[in-house]
């Protein structure tokens, strides 16, 4: 289940978006509009979530969080940008993966030990 997390997410959204592969949640944040999307089988599943929401692609990036130990991972297919000079599936600039890792800690983390 993808979910638009625009504010804090309740536990139960963060269930709801474990469901599909149940130790960590892709997710595609939007970094302009501070919101993401999470839950899914892929990343493209939350871009496009957001894409219908309004938020424009060359601000929506992919990674991967895992609840458990509050962790993040910096790396999706959606991040490949030849244009925007991110020629990885890696979140390169380090400016962007900070600002990837406050906005997903600040909606869908702090939940760890609902979850160890």
């Amino acid at each position: 289940m993808v979910l638009i997390i625009q504010e804090r997410a309740t536990i139960k959204q963060v269930e709801q978006m474990l469901q599909t592969l149940r130790v960590y949640i892709k997710v595609a944040v939007d970094i302009e509009k501070g919101i993401l999307a999470g839950g899914g089988e892929k990343h493209a599943d939350c871009e496009a979530a957001l894409l219908e929401d309004g938020s424009r692609q060359q601000d929506i990036w992919g990674a991967d969080w895992i609840p458990f130990n509050q962790s993040i991972a910096f790396e999706s297919i959606i991040n490949i940008r030849p244009s925007q000079n991110n020629r990885s599936m890696l979140i390169q600039d380090p400016v962007i993966r900070e600002r990837v890792q406050k906005i997903t800690q600040e909606l869908i983390g702090g939940y760890e030990s609902e979850f160890r």
